[in-house]
């Protein structure tokens, strides 16, 4: 089977196609702001540009023709609602178009799915982290079951909200992290975890407080170790919870370095194998949607046209993923 995956949630429009468990291209374009955040309307309008572009390119990439395509997926939900229907309309045209099934995807599974693929993790706690979302999801009695969360905003944002305080545009992960590298002085910030949950809002809040006082350095190194911490701790209690072996994290944080290493050192002091997907799979993408609508499609059938409409506030654990067994 050959799937087409059109992700649209934020900033990214990727096309992935996939063969069963191969993934045959994965493409995308992005909407970079000039400055500040994602604007909305701004990264929609980007993605209605360059939707059938990116759906050529991924087509041409993949060495296939448009007939070879069996089931087209989508990111359904969660996102940024103009986004999502860039994407959605885009997917329910070609579905129609070529009279292939039609598949609506949960982002946040998504990146789990296409981790395990990649990594070869079978049933990891996994720590997404991104612009959008900070979660602690795991697999348990037929649901991806999110057992920690952000009671505030994601850790992605929280970067993005402090680089640009000081001149740093978006996205502002690989600079505070080239900046946090420079420093070893650790300065005392505000150290938020409720029971399995995080929060990220008062943490930015004091950084600005304390801007002019300490070097940049310090404050980027300081914010890395306070907030990697959090996510690092409650994550551990999740794995303890559920007496699993694996952990796994992704998203676009992913990429850091440092959170690897926090990661990898709780994993091993508990005799758990660690997992990072690897960046152009953590990162938003096409791939991810395709191969999850696969396993959807296998498992639950297609979404009809008149249930396939987007779900901005989509929660992980409102999906029957029984796919996984």
């Amino acid at each position: 089977m050959i799937t087409l995956g059109i992700e649209s949630t934020a900033h990214t429009f990727g096309v992935g196609i996939v063969e069963d468990g191969t993934i045959l291209a994965n493409v995308k374009s992005a909407y970079e702001p000039d400055e500040g955040g994602i604007h909305p309307r701004k990264a929609s309008e980007h993605h209605y540009a360059n939707a059938k572009q990116t759906i050529d390119n991924a087509i041409s990439k993949a060495d296939i023709s448009e007939e070879d395509i069996d089931l087209v997926a989508f990111s359904q939900g969660p996102g940024i609602p103009q986004c999502l229907q860039i994407g959605g309309t885009a997917a329910r045209s070609l579905s129609q178009k070529l009279g292939v099934p039609l598949v609506g995807v949960n982002h946040c599974i998504a990146h789990i799915e296409v981790g395990k693929l990649e990594t070869g993790a079978e049933d990891p706690v996994t720590l997404y982290v991104s612009g959008g979302n900070s979660q602690i999801i795991a697999y348990a009695g037929g649901k991806y079951r999110i057992f920690g969360e952000t009671l505030d905003i994601a850790i992605g944002n929280a970067i993005d909200k402090f680089a640009r305080s000081i001149d740093i545009p978006h996205p502002g992960g690989p600079r505070i992290e080239e900046l946090a590298e420079k420093s070893e002085n650790l300065v005392e910030l505000p150290y938020v975890v409720k029971g399995m949950d995080f929060s990220f809002s008062g943490l930015v809040t004091r950084l600005q407080q304390m801007l002019g006082d300490y070097d940049e350095e310090d404050l980027c190194y300081s914010f890395q170790e306070y907030a990697f911490a959090m996510l690092v701790e409650a994550t551990e209690r999740a794995i303890a919870h559920l007496d699993k072996d694996e952990v796994l994290v992704t998203g676009g944080v992913a990429a850091n370095k440092r959170l690897q290493e926090m990661l990898e050192v709780m994993a091993k002091e508990r005799g758990a194998n660690s997992y990072k997907v690897p960046n152009e799979y953590a990162m938003d993408n096409g791939a991810m949607i395709a191969y999850t609508g696969q396993l959807k499609y296998n498992s639950k059938g297609e979404t009809e046209i008149n249930r396939s409409g987007i779900k901005p506030d989509w929660r992980t654990d409102q999906v029957e993923a029984d796919w996984n067994g």
